[in-house]
């Protein structure tokens, strides 16, 4: 996008917002239609669908954007919790910068559900590690990969965003990243096949699988989810 064509989208963003908050009731509209966007795909996020349990325990959750893929990648060891923050933004930085409302889609891969298809050797290593850790590792291998660019920088405190170099991490998933292999192929497929199945037909906004899903929040939107 040339530099003229982004200060204007950046002007019209602007001048939306002040339209939409021109008065008291049209700002108490604004925020009650946003929190309910928002409300709904933590819902959609967490709650049984079809034949998918509820959404609860450890997880890795990726945001992705239209234009960009895979934007964002996180995880939690409370997923009922952090996957209910995630669209309202009130303790995740997330929604701040990328609205859900321009969420392409959401992935989420609970990952303990594979723990019983890797080798004993590698069960004991996870064990050892802490549910904690190995999910710092299955989202560092994942950051590693795909170099999501909401991960791929940092804020410092003089107002400046410096990039982030995900190879010369020594955090402690970084570190341990080589103790998990058969786990992270698991994980990585899952992943794979969550990311590009196209949107179910008939506007549904999830697909869920036996140890996952995938949300499809602007498909919700166009829809009419809110209505």
């Amino acid at each position: 996008m040339a530099d003229h064509q982004y200060e204007d989208a950046y002007h019209a963003w602007r001048l939306s917002l002040s339209t939409l908050m021109l008065d008291a009731p049209r700002l108490a509209r604004w925020q009650e239609r946003r929190f309910q966007f928002a409300h709904q795909v933590g819902e959609l996020l967490t709650m049984p669908f079809g034949g998918s349990p509820a959404t609860t325990g450890p997880a890795l959750y990726g945001v992705f954007l239209a234009g960009v893929g895979l934007g964002y990648v996180g995880q939690t060891l409370e997923a009922d919790r952090r996957l209910r923050d995630l669209p309202v933004g009130e303790s995740h930085h997330l929604a701040n910068t990328a609205p859900p409302e321009v969420w392409d889609r959401v992935v989420v891969v609970c990952w303990t559900d594979f723990l019983a298809n890797i080798p004993e050797t590698e069960q004991t290593a996870a064990t050892e590690l802490g549910y904690g850790v190995c999910g710092l590792v299955l989202e560092h291998r994942l950051q590693l990969e795909f170099s999501p660019p909401l991960n791929s920088r940092r804020r410092h405190r003089s107002g400046e965003w410096r990039p982030r170099d995900h190879g010369q991490s020594r955090s402690r998933g970084a570190v341990n990243a080589h103790e998990l292999p058969e786990l992270w192929r698991e994980v990585r497929a899952t992943w794979q096949h969550l990311a590009a199945f196209p949107p179910p037909a008939g506007g549904t906004p999830i697909l869920t699988t036996a140890a996952g899903r995938a949300v499809f929040p602007t498909a919700a939107l166009d829809g009419g989810l809110t209505e």
